[in-house]
């Protein structure tokens, strides 16, 4: 029998590992996953406790267009109700629990900004416009500010597009077009962000956690503590086909060979690489000068212009660096607050842009708890900035240099909660940030080689899934994406019938673009 070895455990190589075991035919335990980290989940994955602080890695954008994920996770049972899948469970909560963000600019006064307003000039929505219009292949290898003038970066739109998919100006322009070609359907929702659905808790607890559970159901083998060190191509260059994997294992190494028959699939570069915590009194240390995630992708790509070129994602950290920071408190204080503040049940509020912040931090104050084994009168919630590495409005010194507790003070420096609600906050509260070098590596600027085709051209067993694996159309940083190219990995190496649905097109319905062309003219 064949078997198949998948370098990572992140969403997309659990993905694949459940495509081969559903579309596939293989036997669970033929299926070895290899994970450097002691945990699996990849980039999801949380970290710490009520007691020392939460860290929560962020999340990704899931929509009423992610159809490869609703079908996967569609035969995945849920953990809290066997009999309903984790996609009927994510149904039910956009459901009953909708977004409905009436506080999404906030201004450095505290006051509400009218995000209906896009702050368009007629010379932003003609860029806008064409840049929806031109062909991708025109915006090969350019930024975003490329394409539109200084002020389209002053509007309530980019303030809302960017902070939502965390794009900075200087980012690719192809992805920008493609995320905003992807999610034109939600424009007219998008102030309230009420057409985004969500997981219950996290999407550790909610995404990664059944998969798993279901895949060690079918005897998938995995392999934590597990660093693939190289993945060796036999000679030539007619056909690309792994023969040997290296592993390193408890400071012993290994070598795997390779049948003909046997299938590699390749997780390649990580956001969440060399990420590096600080706590409530001391910032995060200087990330180390490393890059272990993306060392097996430089090693197979070298002299081989058709397996991508990592240094293009990997070597510019000062474009893709980004920092969060999460909040464990043990009075909900600040949730009932912002419920006061807003006018919304905790939850339901969305996100949080501080326009006025140098940082521009925003705030994510989910449905409690977050976390499954969460403790009951324990809340928790999360933030991000775009440029850490300006100095703060109240705090004179970036963010990478702060402590938690300097993050904590500078959010509510932005907040109109009032002393007293401020020092209960800080009182109570407990901040871990988190710098992350990588953290926006998706939206660096690219030409359309620099990612691998998911499966290479030419190629026998090895494809790449991920963030940093080049599906066309479908726009990277998304659940949706990792699991789309898990599947077309599965399905194109092993040339099975059943393929992955078309990219969602919203731009091709006349109705969705009349509602977007409506909703753009407001000034």
């Amino acid at each position: 029998m064949a078997k198949a070895y998948l370098v990572g455990s992140g969403i997309a190589a659990l993905a694949a590992a459940a495509f081969l075991i559903r579309d596939g035919g293989f036997d669970g335990g033929d299926i070895h996953l290899f994970e450097e980290q002691p945990d699996i989940g990849g980039s999801l994955n949380p970290g710490g406790t009520a007691g020392i602080g939460h860290t929560v890695p962020g999340g990704r954008m899931i929509d009423a267009g992610s159809y490869c994920a609703f079908d996967l996770f569609g035969g995945v049972p849920s953990l809290d109700a066997p009999s309903v899948s984790v996609t009927q469970e994510i149904l039910a909560e956009h459901e009953n629990f909708t977004w409905d963000d009436v506080t999404r600019l906030v201004d450095g006064e505290g006051r509400v900004v009218d995000p209906h307003a896009t702050g368009f000039s007629e010379r932003d929505r003609l860029e806008l416009l064409r840049c929806l219009a031109v062909p991708e292949g025109r915006l090969d290898g350019k930024r975003i500010t490329d394409c539109f003038g200084t002020h389209f970066f002053t509007t309530n739109f980019w303030l809302m597009w960017c902070t939502t998919f965390a794009f900075r100006p200087e980012h690719s322009a192809v992805e920008f077009r493609r995320h905003l070609k992807r999610f034109i359907h939600l424009l007219p929702e998008f102030a309230t962000m009420s057409g985004v659905h969500r997981t219950r808790y996290h999407q550790y607890d909610s995404l990664v956690l059944p998969l798993a559970a279901r895949l060690r159901e079918r005897g998938a083998v995995f392999h934590t503590g597990c660093r693939v060190t190289d993945v060796e191509l036999a000679p030539g260059r007619e056909e690309i086909r792994v023969r040997t994997l290296r592993l390193s294992r408890n400071g012993q190494q290994e070598k795997i060979t390779v049948a003909p028959e046997d299938l590699v699939l390749v997780t390649n570069g990580s956001v969440t690489d060399a990420a590096s915590f600080g706590s409530h009194t001391a910032p995060p240390p200087t990330p180390p000068h490393r890059t272990d995630a993306w060392f097996l992708w430089h090693r197979m790509a070298r002299g081989r212009a058709d397996l991508g070129y990592p240094s293009v994602f990997d070597k510019n950290v000062k474009e893709s660096l980004g920092e969060s920071f999460t909040v464990t408190a043990k009075d909900p204080v600040l949730l009932e607050a912002l419920e006061e503040f807003s006018g919304r049940e905790a939850g339901r509020g969305g996100l949080m842009t501080l326009t006025g912040s140098n940082w521009l931090l925003t705030l994510v104050a989910d449905r409690q708890p977050v976390h499954r084994d969460q403790p009951e009168g324990v809340s928790v919630w999360w933030g991000y900035a775009l440029f850490p590495e300006r100095a703060g409005n109240r705090t004179p010194k970036p963010m990478t240099e702060c402590s938690g507790r300097e993050i904590l003070e500078e959010v509510l420096h932005h907040l109109p909660l009032g002393e007293a609600v401020a020092a209960r906050v800080l009182e109570t509260s407990t901040a871990v940030p988190c710098l992350l070098p990588y953290f926006t590596g998706p939206f660096l600027r690219r030409t359309r080689d620099d990612r691998p085709e998911v499966v290479p051209g030419r190629s026998v067993n090895l494809a790449f899934v991920g963030q940093f694996a080049e599906t066309p159309d479908e726009t990277a940083f998304t659940v949706e994406y990792s699991v789309r190219t898990a599947w077309t990995a599965v399905s194109r190496l092993l040339h099975l019938d059943r393929q992955p649905p078309p990219v969602h097109k919203g731009h091709h319905d006349r109705h969705v673009l009349a509602a977007a062309v409506e909703t753009l003219r407001h000034g």
